[in-house]
């Protein structure tokens, strides 16, 4: 290539960077101003608790629900992204400068050429943005999610509604129940507890505190609003409705409006807000079963490799033995046996899957271990737990990070065939598998249920796969330009 088109691919790929974090900068910021109101409760209730924690431990126990953490996550991640992306680009800029004034060329290590060689494969730098979009989609569930994936609301007008579908709804009067009762007495850890109920409150239902009816049709007759569900005609006084006084308006006040984008399954759920809280069972899934099954390989390999003698030959058959094994046949016996949920699942794929990555180390360090620098360090007096540590460990990190990056698609797959099996997440905690599974038997008439999670499935495992191509061909010092 032509040192000019050298130039002009390179000054391309640095305009799209750009581009690209702007447009995260911009999207962040957008949902930030939208959901303020719930960012700033979400830290409210986050310091509250902290508060309550260290002064009255007790009463946060009685209270607390752990789906308030995906609130907390989701806000820090929110406001966390936009700073690091301003220090990154205050950084380069920095960089830059000092690099132009000196006029000497930057010291590269071998992680910055890998990742350089990275930067220049443009379709892993693709997949990489769209496995962004889908982590911090998952991050940001609670903030951008249009409804409460379990809201099973008047399906009889809910239920099966196409993509796009736009549908009215009544505001009543009535407050949604609180889930947990305020609690008596006068003491300032009583307070803080309360204040706590009241920010869960708010946070389970999105600041909606009013009940809501969805309806198919309405007209109002005198003092009276009749609007029918389904086949079914009811009636309700104007006076249970907010801001009765607007009854005589073309559009009255206590009339809105939700639209489902992609539609809603039986029940009358949002297919969007489910896909997106099942981006986070599925990818968090992938991301822990690979960390814990690297991790695992990783140190029995080197332990292996290393030490060799009988510690080697035991570990290996136990490898062999493991590998001729059917991995799926274990998990389902191991689900059979002890029931199914989410950290049994974590738990048996993680221990069902790092035999290969463990052969993989173990030959590398068989290589390894008979290099000069290791014999110098044996012959300097070193530990082995240094030698492994510091010397034969980040040497075999190339193809652990291949390994790892091709089978997190790999993973998720599986969580999702388990789901869809029945045998995986039960419903009704979405994941891509079961909310295939639920739509399975009306695939032809309501098609739009199994349609876009196995399309999010599909998007997923492809870009994975894509950046482990890109992530190899950037470590191999062949594959670099």
């Amino acid at each position: 290539m032509k040192p000019s088109r050298k130039k002009e691919t390179k000054h391309r790929r640095n305009i799209g960077a750009y581009l690209f974090t702007i447009a995260v900068f911009s999207v962040f910021l957008a949902i930030l101003y939208i959901r303020r109101e719930l960012v700033s409760t979400s830290f409210s209730s986050l310091f509250t608790a902290t508060r309550l924690l260290f002064e009255s431990p007790d009463k946060l126990y009685e209270i607390f629900t752990a789906d308030i953490i995906e609130f907390w996550i989701g806000a820090i991640y929110l406001v966390s992204v936009p700073v690091v992306l301003l220090l990154l680009f205050v950084r380069s800029s920095g960089k830059k400068r000092t690099a132009n004034a000196s006029g000497q060329p930057e010291e590269l290590s071998l992680g910055k050429i890998s990742f350089r060689a990275f930067k220049k494969n443009p379709i892993a730098l693709y997949a990489s943005s769209v496995i962004f979009v889908l982590y911090s989609a998952a991050f940001l569930a609670p903030f951008i999610a249009p409804f409460n994936p379990y809201d099973q609301q008047d399906f009889l007008v809910t239920a099966y509604q196409q993509p796009l579908t736009r549908l009215d709804v009544l505001v009543l009067k009535e407050q949604k129940n609180l889930s947990i009762p305020l609690q008596s007495g006068n003491t300032a850890e009583t307070g803080l507890a309360n204040s706590l109920i009241g920010d869960f409150q708010s946070l389970r239902t999105r600041n909606e505190l009013h009940a809501l009816k969805f309806v198919n049709e309405y007209h109002i007759a005198g003092d009276r609003i009749v609007y029918r569900q389904g086949i079914r005609n009811r009636e309700l006084p104007l006076a249970s409705l907010v801001h009765p006084e607007t009854a005589k308006e073309a559009r009255p006040a206590f009339v809105s409006s939700r639209t489902f984008i992609l539609g809603t399954d039986q029940y009358g759920r949002d297919i969007l807000s489910r896909v997106i809280y099942g981006s986070r069972i599925s990818l968090s899934i992938g991301f822990l079963v690979v960390l814990i099954s690297v991790t695992l390989g990783t140190v029995i390999g080197v332990s292996s490799g290393y030490f060799g003698g009988w510690i080697d030959a035991v570990t290996m058959r136990i490898v062999d033995v493991l590998i001729a094994f059917p991995a799926l046949f274990l998990i389902l016996i191991i689900i059979a046996t002890f029931g199914n949920s989410i950290y049994l699942i974590v738990t048996t794929l993680s221990f069902t899957g790092w035999m290969g990555v463990s052969r993989i180390v173990r030959s590398q360090v068989l290589s390894l271990k008979e290099q000069e620098f290791i014999l110098a360090a044996r012959s300097l007096g070193l530990s082995d737990g240094r030698i492994i540590f510091r010397h034969l460990v980040p040497n075999t990190l190339t193809p652990v990070i291949i390994a790892a990056t091709l089978r997190i698609g790999s993973i998720i797959l599986t969580e999702a065939g388990l789901s869809f099996l029945g045998l995986g997440v039960q419903p009704p905690v979405p994941s891509w598998g079961n909310i295939i599974n639920e739509g399975r038997d009306s695939l032809l008439n309501y098609w739009w249920i199994s349609t876009f999670p196995g399309i999010a499935i599909l998007s997923t495992v492809v870009c994975f796969n894509l950046i482990g191509d890109g992530v190899r061909d950037a470590l191999d010092p062949r594959m670099r330009g």
